[in-house]
């Protein structure tokens, strides 16, 4: 007979770090709870409290996992009674995290299976539900219990907008969204709008006060010599500042958040 619970595959996006032993103590729960589970870090060096930066780890990640992987969320946990925990079903993919705007974030189509948290010794702490929570829940999922055993079906999340690069004049003005371990500069500016509203026009990138200006995308890093900027669309979609074998982000100066300007010929 298959052993579900020795199959199951295990995600984590927290904001936990590495230097404390709050991972380890999360990966003894899960294996205590869900014996032989297949235990896969997506990062535990978000930002704290930064839901922007998870959601775009995890969107850019979880449909490369089998169908039936649980994506734990630690996250801004939410430890107060303030703050609902969820279970999600999307995509034959199962996510479980605080319903603190992260959801609205990770998809782009709406949600049909929505389970809130509600275990009897779900309580039991306030200071850890990454651990004490959320891990129960995966527990119910691992042993393919129905997800009423959960919490009751609710059909509503807590909704985030973030900000969406705009276009005006003829400006895309974006912003930084994510510095990978390289020092890669990754952009709210996607592929489709920067082709669609700059018909094939010259123009500049710019940022950092227009200290710095990149005025063509290449198709990968080695089209450049080593050390110099450059500037292409990341498998995720999205424009990304770069430096070929250097770290864009020391380089230019350039911080989550920061303004990117895109100019275009009149």
């Amino acid at each position: 007979m298959l052993n579900r619970q020795s199959m199951a595959v295990i995600t984590l996006t927290t904001d936990l770090g590495l230097k404390d032993y709050y991972v380890g103590s999360l990966k003894g729960a899960i294996l205590k709870e869900i014996p032989g589970a297949h235990i896969v870090d997506i990062s535990h060096d978000i930002p704290p409290f930064d839901i922007a930066v998870a959601s775009f780890c995890l969107k850019n990640v979880y449909l490369d996992f089998p169908l039936g992987t649980i994506h734990i969320i630690g996250v801004a946990p939410g430890a107060d009674e303030q703050t609902r925990h969820l279970v999600i079903e999307k995509e034959g993919h199962f996510f479980v995290g605080a319903d603190n705007g992260i959801f609205s974030l990770i998809f782009d189509s709406p949600i049909e299976i929505i389970h809130e948290i509600n275990l009897a010794n779900s309580a039991a702490s306030n200071t850890f539900p990454t651990k004490d929570v959320f891990v129960k829940a995966a527990g119910i999922i691992a042993r393919g219990e129905s997800l009423d055993n959960v919490g009751k079906k609710t059909s509503n999340i807590q909704e985030r907008m973030i900000f969406r690069a705009i276009s005006e004049g003829n400006i895309i003005k974006g912003m930084v969204t994510y510095i990978d371990t390289y020092g890669n500069v990754i952009t709210n500016i996607t592929k489709q709008l920067f082709y669609e509203f700059g018909k094939q026009r010259e123009f500049g990138i710019v940022f950092r006060r227009a200290d710095y200006t990149i005025d063509e995308i290449n198709d990968n890093y080695n089209t450049v010599p080593e050390g110099e900027k450059v500037a292409i669309f990341s498998n995720s979609g999205f424009l990304e500042i770069s430096i070929n074998k250097g770290n864009a982000s020391n380089l230019f100066g350039l911080k989550l958040y920061d303004t990117i300007r895109v100019e275009f010929e009149a």
